[in-house]
């Protein structure tokens, strides 16, 4: 198990145009993505992939903790938050270098248990140049006790300017995590969801929801320089979600109102 911890780590990738015009695919759409064209925001997720043996793969999938994220001692992580800024397009068919280091960790205690916070920042240069700057903001947190009564997600907003439904299946969740080489259970081993992390039933990715919330934003308003957001609650693989737009608020509703998701584009 790894458990020294590094303070950066470096990895390079060529941005392989065939896996962004995959993407473009996956959500139903022509893959004309090709060699010189910009990449979308937030396709970088992609690429730098971190590729681990088995034995150093932890009980959700995800690579053993230790490295550059420290050792929280709690066994359920989540993608709580992310921010990204925009400085200049990354080219595909190009090389490209992320640089990650992990600005602070903290522990804390919430009303659920104890919780661990740990804020990752990634830098992506290309062609010498400084592309984009994305923050993570994961959370650990203890197993569910059987037994505690489910958190209350608070209630999405109704004023929505614009909105789109979409719809979620295994299918779909198990091709997002192949593309973005994440091995998190969760998304695609049922048993696993719902015996051991207490989920109702898949949960799609925080990322995917707000890749979906970028690209509407950018559909709608233009180029993004900044793009912020906060995962509120979960939502199931069998559950259709409604994308909401109204200025530069953008958020993600569940079927039944509650708010999955915030942003700001």
């Amino acid at each position: 198990m790894q458990t020294d911890q590094i303070k950066s780590l470096r990895q390079s990738d060529v941005l392989d145009p065939a896996r962004s015009a995959a993407m473009q695919v996956m959500f139903g759409q022509p893959g004309t993505l090709t060699s010189g064209d910009a990449l979308p925001p937030f396709f970088h997720q992609l690429y730098f992939w971190q590729p681990e043996p088995p034995a150093r793969l932890g009980r959700d999938g995800h690579p053993k903790v230790g490295g550059l994220i420290p050792d929280m001692r709690l066994p359920r992580r989540m993608w709580a938050a992310g921010r990204l800024a925009f400085h200049t397009p990354l080219r595909l068919g190009r090389a490209a270098e992320r640089v990650s280091v992990c600005e602070k960790s903290a522990h804390k205690v919430g009303r659920s248990g104890p919780l661990g916070f740990v804020t990752l920042r990634h830098e992506i240069w290309q062609d010498g140049a400084l592309c984009v700057t994305e923050w993570q903001d994961l959370v650990y947190r203890e197993d569910p006790s059987p037994d505690a009564p489910k958190p209350l997600a608070p209630a999405a907003r109704k004023d929505a300017e614009t909105h789109e439904e979409i719809t979620f299946d295994s299918t779909l969740l198990f091709r997002y995590s192949a593309l973005t080489f994440n091995g998190h259970r969760i998304h695609y081993d049922l048993d696993y969801a719902r015996d051991v992390e207490g989920y109702a039933g898949l949960v799609v990715h925080g990322p995917l929801l707000a890749q979906l919330l970028m690209l509407k934003a950018e559909r709608e308003l233009g180029p993004l320089k900044t793009f912020g957001f906060r995962a509120t609650a979960p939502l199931m693989h069998f559950e259709t979600a409604t994308l909401c737009r109204n200025g530069r608020d953008l958020w993600v509703a569940g079927p039944d109102g509650r708010q999955c998701m915030v942003a700001k584009a």
